[in-house]
């Protein structure tokens, strides 16, 4: 059966950066539509529907955000840090950086609208002989950010519901069993809803992304309006020049340290990178919903760490409170009783949508590092379901390593906070590897896609990845010193992030160098200047499909 070959030819909207070896272009069985020729350029099949707009693309990644549970989370290092100076100057000052990096990878995801992301881009931007190198190591940095993420901020929600039961029956102490049976119920939960097809999950998103806009803007209205303090607010001397002692360095890097908090939560803006496969229009409307969300995001985070900075009355009673949660206390602090629950429940339906956001997100960086073996039994974890045309076995992976991530609350919160400091390190190290590359190596060489910084892209993108270098070492500072400093309070993100990256890289060095040559192509190709002609047999019996094609290559 002889079939029509497309190749992809010359077009303004054509990624210029790929795996495919040098002069070589693709060609296809069927015809191809705009989506495809792009995502076929870069060297891979079409496989998901493209059902994610602008706009749903844009809700996966701010739900992923999740501003409200995420402050409520990371209250403590940003408060405690710096007090409110910290909040209100940290987190605009650290915004501007970020929205940097922000802006650096949506350039990137123009030009290569992969699911593989920033491991993709590392790979075809690195030096010669580097590009396996630079993959393995952006690849498994972000995979441990993002597989760690839903159990992080689900942990987080079961500690909101059960901190709720105490504050209703004071006598009720939560334990940790209770509090691992709860988060892998919510994991479960996620699980199952991460498993529908496309379309679905791109609605829910939506809804609950709007439901996260909705109700920030009701806490944003909510606090000031409904304060019981008196005088209402903090004096702005105070609350903009007042930087509270929480640890034992100097003020200046106590508000270094308090940019934790703004970094934490932007931490997954990239998941519209991650999501490109799925989205029409992928290489415009994708790093648009990058920068979106990063500016969004960034500009309602900062407006509520203003309102909370000029409401709350004593730092300390909301960092010592025997609640164990900053937020709750915060709110029993400042509002009435009912209004602090109804404020505290909204935040937990918020957790959950921004876990299962976090799901989402996660499965597809599985599903594009198994399409190229990273993994044991990869073959099985980028298995797409014939059904819902999703990576269904990659999202129960992320379940199953997630719920045994949260073993770690059995070694009670120590340990388990650790957990949530992955995601601060582990995703920005990822955002600026092929970001530094393109600014410091590849330079001019480099071809952007239709969205591009033009001859700011230097600038912008050296900035944000400067401020990455400047803030790793901040990132890991305990927050006191000399006799002060106990097990209990060290800070173990080295720790917890810089054991498993050692461990890849012996693992590099000793074995995958051998055998893991970064991402794989999929498709069909011949050099540019052959002429192919193909002849398609297929035989769709039983389970196996098998394409054979014959080719016969003649000199032009």
């Amino acid at each position: 059966m002889s079939s029509e070959l497309d190749q992809i030819q010359p077009s303004h909207h054509q990624p210029s950066m790929s795996v495919l070896p040098a002069g070589d272009i693709p060609v296809m069985d069927h015809k191809m539509d705009e989506d495809e020729r792009i995502i076929v350029s870069l060297g891979y099949k079409q496989e998901f529907k493209r059902e994610f707009s602008l706009w749903t693309t844009f809700c996966v990644s701010f739900s992923v955000l999740g501003l409200l549970p995420s402050f409520a989370s990371t209250l403590w290092y940003g408060m405690g840090y710096a007090g409110t100076a910290g909040m209100v100057w940290g987190w605009i000052i650290a915004m501007i950086f970020i929205q940097c990096v922000a802006m650096g990878m949506a350039e990137l995801c123009s030009s290569m609208p992969t699911s593989g992301g920033l491991y993709y881009a590392a790979a075809v931007l690195a030096p010669d002989g580097w590009g396996p190198f630079a993959a393995w190591v952006t690849g498994w940095s972000n995979w441990m950010g993002q597989v760690m993420a839903a159990p992080s901020v689900n942990y987080g929600t079961a500690g909101m519901i059960l901190a709720a039961g105490s504050i209703y029956n004071p006598d009720y102490v939560p334990t940790p069993y209770q509090t691992f049976l709860l988060t892998t119920f919510i994991m479960l939960i996620h699980g199952v809803l991460s498993s529908m097809p496309t379309r679905w999950i791109a609605e829910v998103n939506s809804y609950g992304s709007t439901f996260n806009i909705i109700c920030l803007i009701i806490v944003l209205i909510a606090i000031p309006a409904g304060t019981t303090n008196s005088p209402k607010f903090n004096s702005s001397a105070d609350v903009w020049g007042t930087i509270y002692k929480g640890t034992s360095f100097p003020d200046g890097v106590a508000v270094l340290m308090s940019f934790v908090s703004v970094i934490w939560t932007m931490s997954g803006y990239d998941s519209p990178f991650h999501l490109s496969e799925e989205c029409s229009n992928a290489n415009i409307a994708s790093p648009r919903a990058i920068v979106l969300t990063s500016g969004v995001g960034g500009l309602m985070g900062w407006f509520l760490q203003v309102v909370v900075a000029y409401t709350v009355k004593d730092i300390d009673e909301v960092l010592m409170s025997e609640l164990g949660q900053p937020w709750a206390s915060y709110l029993f602090q400042v509002m009435p009783r009912k209004a602090a629950v109804a404020i505290l429940a909204l935040t937990i339906i918020c957790g959950f949508s921004m876990g299962q956001a976090c799901m989402i997100a996660a499965s597809r960086v599985t599903y594009a590092y198994a399409r190229d073996d990273c993994f044991p039994l990869s073959r099985i974890w980028k298995k797409v379901n014939k059904h819902t045309q999703t990576p269904v076995n990659a999202v129960w992976f992320n379940c199953v390593v997630g719920i045994l991530s949260t073993l770690l609350i059995f070694a009670g919160d120590l340990a388990m906070g650790a957990l949530f400091s992955i995601g601060a390190i582990a995703a920005f190290v990822a955002f600026s590897i092929p970001i530094g590359i393109r600014i410091f190596v590849v330079k001019e060489k480099f071809r952007p896609g239709p969205w591009n910084l033009g001859r700011y892209s230097r600038v912008i993108g050296g900035t944000g990845v400067s401020f990455v270098i400047l803030m790793l070492p901040i990132l890991c500072l305990p927050a006191y010193t000399g006799s002060d400093l106990t097990p209990k309070e060290m800070n173990w993100t080295c720790i917890v992030y810089g054991a498993p990256m050692i461990g890849v890289l012996i693992w590099w060095i000793v074995d995958a160098r051998r055998w893991f040559k970064g991402p794989k192509v999929n498709v069909e190709h011949h050099m540019l200047d052959r002429v192919q002609i193909g002849v398609d047999r297929v035989d769709t019996k039983g389970s196996e499909k098998e394409a054979v094609q014959q080719l016969e290559s003649v000199d032009v």
